[in-house]
């Protein structure tokens, strides 16, 4: 009888249903970082495609089921990160992406991504390097490195440069949409500062234009009889011109015969720092 009692107590407890134990936080966790890489890789898909994509596409660039693809997709519509072309089933980058991109992009963060680039094409070329950016007409240079690579800050916070007789000032000229460049052309001094300087603005803008042509501006010893420079534009992720990049040196040394390789090695250092703000050469 014993016995028999202690079977059916072990039956029981046989019986009872186990206790359903807490899932581990990680599993959780993966599922948010899974998510978040595939938000990315739609974010990615999209991006290279500002002409616009539609689902199929996207879900096959990324590999996803297209209900899995489609709530994603809803969810990145309603924060901002992609919108919806009118009219159109296909999706391009939203507001949202420009409104923080833009807002990070200042010239702190210009200034910490160009350093190591600038000193670098210092130490390659042996000439002083520069960055600059446009202030209304005004010429700011952001930063410049000697010929050894040392980066050395503009002499004070917002020293300028003259737009027409600098090679990073006509780049930055020649980036400006035609009618904003109209406008400031009228109002635009144009002193003599060496017997080089272009000071009539009919030919400050045929040297534009040949800039806009072959994405390289030079100076002749525009600004300094003794100093020659060469410049091109950086562009941010919007195909901006964020700023212009250059390389100076004595003019004996910049002769014209070197200033095709240095271009291109200017262009490769630009194109870098382009892809760092996520836009393209």
């Amino acid at each position: 009888m014993a016995a028999g009692r202690r079977k059916t107590k072990q039956g029981a407890e046989a019986a009872a249903p186990r206790p359903v134990l807490p899932q581990p936080a990680a599993s959780v966790d993966s599922g948010k970082i899974q998510s978040l890489r595939r938000a990315s890789a739609i974010l990615d898909a999209v991006a290279r495609r500002p002409e616009g994509i539609g689902l199929s596409q996207i879900s096959v660039e990324v590999g996803l089921h297209s209900s899995t693809a489609f709530h994603l997709i809803q969810t990145l519509v309603s924060l901002g990160f992609l919108a919806q072309i009118a009219d159109s089933r296909h999706y391009r980058i939203g507001p949202r992406l420009f409104t923080l991109a833009a807002g990070a992009l200042d010239e702190t963060m210009l200034l910490a991504l160009a350093t190591p680039i600038l000193e670098r094409l210092s130490a390659e070329t042996g000439y002083a390097s520069h960055l600059a950016v446009r202030s209304k007409q005004d010429i700011v240079v952001i930063a410049r490195t000697a010929a050894t690579g040392l980066l050395q800050l503009a002499g004070h916070p917002g020293a300028t440069r003259p737009a027409h007789a600098t090679a990073i000032g006509k780049m930055l000229l020649a980036a400006m949409p035609p009618d904003d460049l109209d406008r400031l052309l009228k109002t635009l001094p144009l002193p003599a500062l060496t017997p080089q300087t272009i000071t009539d603005a009919q030919s400050l803008r045929r040297e534009i234009e040949t800039i806009r042509r072959t994405g390289v501006a030079h100076d002749d010893c525009e600004l300094d009889r003794d100093v020659r420079c060469i410049a091109v534009a950086v562009h941010d992720f919007a195909g901006r011109c964020a700023a212009a990049m250059g390389i100076s040196g004595p003019a004996w040394r910049l002769a014209p015969e070197a200033v095709e390789k240095l271009a291109r090695q200017l262009k490769a250092a630009a194109a870098e720092l382009s892809g760092q703000l996520g836009g393209k050469p």
